[in-house]
């Protein structure tokens, strides 16, 4: 089993940066990759970013949030950050992250592990 716990979350204006964290902690060697996903009032979960790091590193992200956001490992602490730049009102909604082994996926159906999600609101 693996444990992931989200932080960071928070209400901003738009324009804003805020920086979500995604700690993991159990068999975190069982998975080599992690995205964030969101999900807003009344919509389906939607993918945001991912990230893995077995042999060479490599990222990808949503094109809603392409060139705003990066995401990153630090090693060390077992964690995963989401930095979020240039926040926009739609960018409001739960952020989740997840984690898998055999690399990244943008489909939700394939992550194994998910934390209990973490608020962002932007205000206009």
């Amino acid at each position: 089993q693996v444990q992931l716990v989200e932080s960071g979350g928070g209400l901003v204006q738009a324009g804003a940066s805020l920086r979500l964290s995604c700690a993991a902690s159990g068999r975190t060697f069982s998975t080599n990759a992690m995205g964030w996903f969101r999900q807003a009032p009344g919509k389906e979960r939607e993918f945001v970013a991912a990230i893995r790091w077995s042999g060479v590193i490599s990222t990808t992200y949503a094109d809603s949030v392409r060139g705003r956001f990066t995401i990153s490992r630090e090693i060390a602490k077992n964690t995963v950050y989401l930095q979020m730049n240039s926040l926009k009102p739609e960018d409001t909604a739960v952020y989740y992250c997840a984690t898998k082994d055999g690399g990244w996926s943008v489909r939700t159906s394939e992550y194994a592990y998910w934390g209990q999600g973490t608020q962002v609101t932007v205000s206009s």
